[in-house]
């Protein structure tokens, strides 16, 4: 029998003492910079995953790193007990560039989802007046907001709530982009809806044009808060700083954030919300021993800056058009569709090709990651830094796997 690889061994050190909550490809990486990982075994990879988004700006960026080690070496920590010098600074950067009033800090991505809902319920009860106890928050089927208990008890997906529950009460569903079913729902007791504006982990599912549009002015009608999360779909990844920015007066009264927020390099996430709504909070009602830390708000702060000095909304809409115009001119049985915007793109594969896990490991052996969605959908989505020439290296490696 031959030796075990090294990746082999990490692997199976790793599963030894590891929860199995997750399927990695077969890889184990020890380096990035850029677009490319190195595995241990020296093999490089173009990056299409980018941690589901959270790598907009590639790995490693230098400023984003300088950013982190210069302020690791001053002050990391102080909890919210008493102020800082760096999250004012971060806040305004972040709604300047949001076009929002007040921001509030968390960490990760649905930690910011369970505190908008936390603040559309009192929202709804100091400004509203719905009636203690029943507030109600309208989401789509085949949404993803996380992982917690009470994200996954709104979740239309199976496997996110089998033995899981109880769940908590106070939400209800609609197909997503059914503008009808939407202004149909809201009774008086609705608070708020919640929703992506494209369901990236569903598939890279799109709405109908204009949908966005139509649900801000249903939701304003009816004194509802309009709430998108764009943790995956924000900062430049589909062509646009915001996805609800490819639609006319689309923008929502609160804007979730995480994932790329923190450069790629700590854990970042907030809520940003237009004048009067976020003051609900009083102290005590909602808080985070880390969130608005030093060492953050340094890191999003430089993210945020790169994010504009280098146009990468701008990038992601040249080279994310380039990418899908080369995907659809693909002749293959086994592609059933393409969709997506800027370099969030879903390829839909045709049952006969298989799962499209079984694509993701192709792509692997031709030196490219990228990740399975849901059972049938491949997912691309490289750090928005990249440029021409390793656009089209991925073109022809993925006319060789899917061609």
């Amino acid at each position: 029998m031959p030796a075990a690889t090294q990746t082999e061994r990490i692997i199976a050190t790793t599963e030894a003492v590891s929860a199995r909550n997750y399927a990695p490809l077969p890889v184990v990486i020890e380096r990035g910079q850029g677009v490319w990982v190195w595995d241990v075994e020296g093999n490089r990879y173009l990056d299409c995953i980018s941690a589901y988004s959270a790598l907009n700006h590639g790995h490693c960026h230098p400023r984003i790193v300088a950013a982190l080690k210069a302020q690791a070496e001053r002050l990391t920590l102080t909890s919210r007990a008493v102020h800082n010098d760096r999250m004012g600074a971060f806040l305004g950067a972040l709604c300047a560039i949001s076009g929002m009033d007040e921001a509030l800090p968390m960490n990760t991505g649905v930690e910011a989802v369970e505190t908008a809902i936390k603040l559309a319920r009192k929202w709804g009860y100091r400004r509203k007046k719905v009636a203690a106890n029943r507030a109600e928050v309208i989401v789509c089927r085949n949404n993803f907001h996380g992982r917690t208990i009470t994200v996954v008890g709104f979740s239309s997906e199976p496997q996110y709530r089998e033995a899981f529950g109880p769940y908590g009460p106070g939400f209800s569903m609609i197909d997503f982009g059914d503008a009808g079913e939407l202004e149909a729902s809201i009774t008086p007791a609705t608070v708020a809806f919640l929703t992506e504006p494209i369901q990236a982990e569903a598939g890279v599912l799109m709405p109908p044009d204009g949908f966005l549009h139509q649900a801000r002015r249903i939701c304003k009608a009816h004194d509802v808060l309009f709430m998108l999360d764009e943790i995956q779909t924000g900062l430049g990844r589909t062509g646009r700083l915001f996805a609800h920015q490819h639609e006319a007066d689309a923008a929502p009264d609160v804007l979730i954030l995480g994932k790329a927020l923190g450069g790629g390099v700590y854990p970042v996430s907030a809520v940003v919300a237009r004048q009067g709504i976020l003051d609900v909070f009083e102290p005590g009602d909602h808080g985070s021993t880390f969130g608005g830390n030093p060492l953050g708000a340094a890191v999003a702060e430089a993210a945020l800056a790169v994010t504009l000095d280098e146009k990468l909304s701008e990038r992601a809409a040249r080279l994310g058009e380039k990418l899908l115009r080369a995907l659809a001119a693909l002749e293959s049985r086994r592609i059933v569709a393409v969709r997506g915007r800027g370099l969030l793109i879903g390829i839909e594969v045709a049952p006969q090709a298989g799962p499209a896990r079984e694509l993701a490991l192709r792509l692997l052996e031709h030196g490219v990651l990228a990740k399975d969605t849901r059972s049938g959908v491949l997912r691309l989505a490289p750090p928005l830094i990249i440029d021409d020439a390793e656009i089209d290296w991925l073109i022809e490696r993925l006319a060789a796997v899917l061609g």
